[in-house]
């Protein structure tokens, strides 16, 4: 497939196809509406539900869990709806007026739609610790990728730092796939129990409950677990990779593990990028620590073309971003005056905001007791924040001093966040060193300003570009 391939015009597009992606297309193909449903992966799913049609894994129930399952069907729905799904397509760019920058195998071209359904779901949350650029880490999810879509686990000692249900949940698939954990170092501290305590009723009335203690059991009865983890450093050896994870507990002496693997993982953030760049307001969330759009009673954005729907919106789980994904959908016909015979679309859409509520009852429990600590979210001056230019805290700081006042200034001093991530990596970390240093809220520091491209494109591909000068203007403004 190429970019000729490409719809010139279509009525939805809805860019990723996870839980809240596939639900959204499938409501607005089977509305009779031309559906166009945008991803980069070689095959639907989104992340929780990465390689479900496609897995390598022999039992992929069994060590991941029944999950996946739900993963098949929703697929299976938005193939039969009638919609078009292109894989392996990256949207670079959306336009106020529903214009998209589309790559796929090689070549970029517009796709003019009359309304966008973003649901590029969340990101894993930076978690800058002193060695975290050393070949032997990286973050959970990456490692949960591998799992999925390669049957491919860590050799030789792992080990799983952080906080949040991810951390436990890898724990748990990695053992079911005959990893060795050495260790999972938990470092939720320990007021956050406390301060979630108020937040107990609604989680125990939540879906969470039973699974969540579940999970934490099953992983406890095979993993060393040390709770309470103030401080932790990954340590290379002579080979330049990784050996050892150096951590505290409190006031105890500093203790060391031996480790081929360490996997990081502090919660996760939603991608807002794309609606960023789209000019998409946004406000911070303090309690799930994040930049999260401004959306109505139908997740319709401030910019009118486009909803947000999934955990692009606010981290909510899969069942959520499923029910987010309806109602944005459900939103988009009603925006675009698509009939409702029976008012058939009014009762879903209730539906949808009663399984909503429903999956966010225990939210707040979560988000209080997994909040990561300060010191993994900020980090001392020698650590690395921004990997792509290479810039450490400490270089940040010195801006602040010398009068830098948000990010976007910060790209003229340093770089950060013009490297190939555009601030994916980086870009919450620099807001509240930042703030830190300034002395204010994330909220008043702000985002680093996203234009497009917002994926890696070549100048090849956008010189090439099928369009007239209105709609290559659109795209690249974005």
């Amino acid at each position: 497939m190429s970019a000729p391939d490409l719809p010139a015009r279509c009525d939805i597009a809805v860019i990723g196809a996870g839980p809240a992606g596939l639900a959204a297309a499938t409501i607005a193909a089977r509305a009779g509406l031309s559906t166009v449903l945008f991803d980069e992966q070689p095959a639907p799913g989104g992340q929780v539900h990465r390689a479900a049609t496609t897995t390598p894994l022999a039992d992929p129930v069994a060590i991941l869990g029944v999950g996946q399952a739900r993963g098949v069907a929703l697929a299976r729905d938005c193939a039969a709806s009638g919609a078009r799904i292109l894989s392996g397509a990256t949207v670079w760019s959306v336009a106020a007026d529903g214009t998209l920058g589309v790559s796929l195998a090689g070549a970029a071209s517009p796709v003019v739609a009359r309304h966008v359904v973003i649901a590029t779901g969340a990101l894993e949350r930076p978690m800058p610790i002193p060695g975290w650029t050393l070949p032997g880490v990286m973050t959970a999810g990456a490692a949960q990728i591998l799992l999925k879509t390669g049957g491919l686990v860590g050799e030789g000692r792992v080990v799983l730092a952080g906080c949040g249900p991810l951390l436990w949940l890898l724990a748990a698939q990695y053992r079911r796939a005959g990893a060795r954990i050495a260790a999972l170092l938990d470092t939720t501290p320990r007021a956050n129990w406390i301060a979630a305590a108020r937040h107990l009723p609604g989680f125990l009335a939540s879906p969470y409950l039973a699974k969540g203690l579940g999970l934490l059991a099953e992983v406890r009865r095979s993993v060393p677990v040390f709770g309470g983890v103030t401080e932790l450093r990954a340590e290379g050896g002579t080979s330049g990779r990784l050996a050892r994870v150096s951590f505290r507990r409190g006031a105890r002496a500093e203790e060391s593990l031996d480790a081929d693997l360490l996997l990081l993982h502090q919660g996760v953030a939603p991608n807002v990028n794309l609606a960023l760049s789209a000019g998409c307001a946004h406000d911070w969330d303090d309690a799930q620590l994040c930049f999260r759009p401004a959306l109505d009673a139908w997740l319709t954005s401030t910019v009118e073309s486009i909803s947000i729907a999934g955990d692009g919106g606010g981290i909510g789980g899969a069942e959520v971003a499923e029910a987010r994904g309806r109602l944005a959908a459900l939103g988009a016909l009603r925006r675009l005056g698509a009939g409702d015979p029976g008012g058939m679309r009014a009762k879903a859409a209730a539906h949808a905001r009663a399984e909503i509520a429903t999956g966010l009852r225990g939210r707040a429990f979560l988000d209080t007791l997994y909040r990561p600590a300060e010191a993994f979210r900020i980090p001392h001056d020698a650590t690395l924040v921004c990997r792509c230019e290479e810039v450490s805290a400490a270089r940040i700081r010195e801006a602040v001093a010398l009068g830098c006042p948000g990010p976007n200034q910060l790209k003229s001093f340093l770089r950060c966040g013009m490297g190939p991530c555009q601030g994916r990596m980086c870009s919450l970390t620099v807001t509240e060193v930042m703030a830190k240093a300034r002395g204010v809220s994330p909220g008043e520091i702000g985002h680093v300003r996203l234009r497009a491209p917002v994926k890696p494109v070549t100048l090849a591909e956008i010189a090439a570009m099928p369009t007239s000068p209105e709609a290559e203007r659109a795209v690249l403004r974005g």
